[in-house]
């Protein structure tokens, strides 16, 4: 009996080092932490700062922020599977399906309808009729793609500004004939003063929580 508990107790550790290892790929899939993270990249960009923020900064503050706007998801999480699961209620199995229904609804409120049907199509399934209809192997990928979208587009409305600045000041240094001068040394400190000014940063915050909302 000992030998077959032991034997139990280690195939459940094996499990457990397994899932850990899987926790990064899962912050990156179904939370907003890919749209997050691809944002804060463009800011970056576009300032032409490409080590400020440096790369831990940037991650902290996009795991953060996706912790934030995934604590209601969370929240339904822990009351639906985990404190059942606690208390002997519901099995593990039991936890692990209830456990996706949240993050379920999560990334059908933020997947495009037409990203959805394109992996339907390419997994050969049957049109479904409701959401509970679509595997979850087919939801996030989709959701994925629609992050990917929803963040490039962003992206693109942030580095609007800071292009005009570099195409202002780059027409500038050319109509004074002064060519051999970098626009970036000239552009930098106007980009970043207006960011300042405009308290970018929260603004960005803002613009992203408020987009997990729309």
């Amino acid at each position: 009996m000992s030998v077959s508990a032991d034997g139990a107790n280690a195939v459940q550790i094996l499990l457990l080092v397994a899932g850990v290892t899987l926790v990064p790929a899962l912050l990156f899939t179904v939370t907003g932490f890919t749209r997050i993270i691809i944002v804060l990249g463009f800011i970056r960009t576009g300032l032409g700062t490409p080590t400020a923020p440096p790369n831990q900064v940037l991650v902290g503050v996009a795991l953060f922020l996706t912790i934030f706007v995934m604590a209601p998801t969370f929240k339904d999480i822990k009351k639906e599977a985990i404190d059942p699961m606690n208390s002997g209620a519901i099995t593990q199995v039991e936890a692990f399906e209830r456990a996706q229904l949240p993050l379920r609804d999560f990334m059908f409120s933020q997947t495009r309808d037409s990203d959805l049907a394109l992996f339907v199509k390419l997994g050969r399934l049957e049109r479904p009729d409701t959401r509970a209809d679509v595997p979850t192997h087919v939801l996030v990928p989709a959701f994925i793609v629609s992050e990917l979208k929803t963040a490039f587009q962003i992206g693109f409305l942030i580095f609007l500004p800071f292009l005009v600045i570099d195409l202002v000041v780059a027409s500038t240094l050319m109509s004074m004939g002064m060519m051999m001068l970098p626009p970036i040394f000239i552009s930098l400190p106007f980009k970043i003063l207006l960011f300042v000014l405009v308290d970018g940063w929260t603004l960005i915050a803002e613009a992203l929580v408020k987009s997990f909302a729309a």
